[in-house]
């Protein structure tokens, strides 16, 4: 069987990112050890490119970007608000910033020529299925759940979260001490006015999706659920996939926060807050098409999605003019 390369870029994420041994990870995927590394060299040495089959390239490309364009990206690699971010992201920041459409593949080549690309650092949960009803506008659904941190000559605390389903945005947050009901409604009061669904007259209220921890399954929780007219959805028993987003949100909060040790929890607080605040309005999200979860939730990224696409075209037809020229 024959893969394209965005399957095969996809099954190398998957396996680069995940918990389990790679061998373990790609018997699940039915992918054979010496095909993967086949295709994980190519991988490395031309980037995500190289996993087309395709024929030999022409001796002149017309899609090249110029010498100039090459070191603007390499400029902007190197600026110290832009050292953090994936390929990905810098070529979304790139088309955003300059006004010119670039590839993340070419992006990867240019960077790793430059000796710029660092391994993954984080670890990601593979869901093993989608979620069946998929939400199809914000404030539909709402994801909760509770993490734990360390504080060091305190103990535990923990992490109450809303996410929205649709848009992965982080509608509010709280640390407390203990994991119980009256926590969970807290946070949904929080939610409820930040998002002004405790005023709004809406035809359907956020339903609530959690896994089954006592403070889920608590009759206080129910009738606060009741009183405001909103529905409860718990997932399966042992298959935290369901709430694979809130559970994604979590890891890629403690791999940024983590990298301290906290002693006050006040200094936790900083720190979480400062990461939502970029996670919300700065991180591109590659599941929403590369906008922010604030683009997504408050209805900005189709304005956003539309306006890249007519700079790739634009900027595709002025290399092709250029090319012609150079040809003539």
């Amino acid at each position: 069987m024959r893969y394209p390369a965005s399957e095969k870029l996809e099954i190398i994420r998957i396996v680069e990112q995940s918990h389990l041994p790679a061998r373990r990870t790609l018997d699940q995927l039915g992918i054979a050890p010496r095909t993967f590394y086949r295709w994980y060299d190519r991988y490395l040495e031309g980037g995500p490119e190289a996993l087309e089959d395709r024929p030999s390239a022409p001796g002149r490309v017309w899609n090249r970007i110029g010498d100039d364009i090459q070191q603007q990206i390499i400029d902007m690699a190197l600026d110290e608000d832009a050292t953090s971010l994936s390929p990905r992201e810098l070529a979304v920041r790139f088309t955003d910033e300059k006004r010119y459409f670039v590839s993340e593949a070419t992006v990867y080549r240019l960077l790793k020529a430059h000796d710029l690309i660092t391994s993954p650092a984080y670890t990601v949960i593979k869901a093993a299925s989608e979620f069946k009803h998929k939400t199809t506008r914000p404030n539909e659904m709402w994801q909760t759940d509770f993490t734990y941190f360390k504080i060091i000559g305190w103990g535990w605390i923990y992490l109450s979260t809303v996410l929205d389903d649709y848009s992965r945005y982080i509608i509010a947050w709280k640390l407390y001490t203990t994991m119980q009901a009256g926590d969970v409604t807290d946070t949904l009061d929080m939610a409820l006015a930040a998002s002004g669904c405790d005023h709004a007259t809406v035809l359907h209220k956020p339903r609530l999706l959690s896994d089954n921890g006592p403070c889920y399954i608590a009759d206080e929780l129910a009738k606060y659920l009741e009183a405001r007219k909103m529905d409860h959805v718990r997932g399966a028993p042992f298959h935290p996939q369901t709430q694979g987003k809130i559970e994604r949100w979590h890891q890629t909060l403690k791999n940024r926060v983590l990298l301290e040790n906290y002693f006050l929890p006040g200094d936790l607080e900083q720190q979480i807050e400062a990461f939502v605040e970029h996670y919300n309005h700065q991180r591109y999200h590659e599941s929403l098409e590369n906008v922010t979860p604030a683009d997504a939730y408050f209805g900005r990224a189709p304005a956003i999605i539309k306006r890249r696409e007519r700079i790739k075209r634009q900027t595709i037809e002025y290399r092709r003019l250029q090319h012609r020229k150079i040809a003539a």
